[in-house]
């Protein structure tokens, strides 16, 4: 972190002048232009009167939040494919195993399926983009065409498969994540 660049971010963001901020600290606008250039290093304690003098405290000033990345693109795609199962799997968003769901983009080719998954805590939702597939769960299975989803409590095993003639697209979601 460069705390000279952060502290002068501050400055500007609060309207003062490098004069300003250093009589609120009690300091010399020198000083105040040495620290934000980094050419020197206030000590804790004049460091907490220039967080003060700026409205903010050591917890906060030193907190990063890293910013959140919201929109996603084919480049952030990773991809498996399994021949023997004739399925591809688009990890649409890239870690989503860390977050509480996890959205990912199934293609079936026909005759294709992806494994049997096994009962686990959470629920799973699926939107078919693209064909018709065949939501197995336990014993029984379901039929869902282009533009129907589905959505079920994942105590039995599951899969999807594909039920037609043409390549078939899911976005499905599990939650907690398990793909």
């Amino acid at each position: 972190m460069e705390i000279g660049k952060k502290i002068r971010r501050l400055r500007i963001q609060n309207a003062l002048t490098q004069e300003e901020l250093a009589e609120r600290c009690e300091l010399t606008k020198g000083f105040i232009s040495q620290v934000e250039r980094d050419l020197t290093s206030p000590s804790i304690a004049t460091l907490i009167d220039i967080l003060e003098g700026l409205g903010t405290n050591l917890r906060d000033f030193f907190n990063e939040i890293e910013e959140e990345k919201i929109v996603f693109t084919k480049d952030d795609v990773f991809v498996t494919e399994n021949e023997e199962h004739k399925y591809t799997l688009n990890w649409i968003i890239p870690n989503a195993q860390k977050n509480l769901m996890e959205p990912i983009l199934v293609e079936l080719e026909p005759g294709g399926k992806t494994k049997e998954d096994f009962p686990h805590q959470g629920e799973e939702f699926g939107y078919v983009l693209k064909g018709s597939i065949y939501v197995h769960l336990g014993n029984k299975k379901y039929r869902v065409k282009k533009g129907e989803s589905f959505y079920y409590k994942t105590n039995h095993n599951h899969y999807i498969s594909n039920a037609g003639k043409s390549k078939a697209s899911v976005i499905w979601v599990s939650t907690p994540p398990n793909f």
